[in-house]
């Protein structure tokens, strides 16, 4: 905690109390940690994969009216549900799926999403499959609007790992350490 004594002329003093930010700089173990429930070579996957879509995500490829900005990254499905399995000896083994929601509907078209596709498909390989589903702030709202119980009951039950309100950016090195 930094306290800080600011004067304003010769009658007035105000003094502030500034704690500085736990979330001002990227953490890879604040990821891992909200997928606690998995092992560490999970928990790391998790984290790369999160990593690379924010760091390879590219709204320039669309004309929009705005900037692009994913809004939420969230993991769902087995490995949110702590039910996920792996069969060494079948090699069968749960999907990633993630959902990434982003703040204009023309952020979803693929060719925002083609670089974080290759980079995920070259560093995990056939280790495991991803899969990726694509929202907009405005898809929340009508299935919000219209009830619509797979969006929302599938969100609730997810694990939101990323939340631009809530999570720093990526700084110069993790976002160079995520390109190919």
């Amino acid at each position: 905690m930094h306290i800080r004594v600011i004067t304003r002329g010769p009658l007035v003093c105000e003094l502030q109390m500034n704690t500085p930010k736990a979330n001002d700089v990227y953490a890879r173990e604040v990821v891992m940690a909200r997928v606690g429930h998995l092992i560490r070579r999970k928990q790391q996957e998790v984290e790369r994969i999160a990593r690379i879509l924010r760091a390879c995500f590219d709204p320039d490829q669309v004309q929009a009216p705005g900037r692009g900005q994913i809004r939420r990254i969230i993991l769902i499905g087995p490995y949110a549900r702590k039910n996920w399995y792996e069969d060494d000896d079948t090699i069968n083994f749960s999907d990633y799926e993630f959902w990434i929601v982003v703040n204009h509907p023309l952020f979803k078209e693929p060719e925002c999403w083609a670089r974080a596709r290759d980079v995920i498909d070259s560093e995990l390989g056939n280790r495991c499959a991803v899969g990726l589903e694509f929202y907009s702030k405005a898809d929340i709202r009508v299935a919000k609007a219209e009830r619509d119980t797979f969006i929302l009951d599938r969100i609730e039950a997810g694990i939101t790992l990323y939340r631009a309100s809530r999570d720093a950016p990526l700084n110069d090195r993790e976002r160079k350490g995520a390109r190919p």
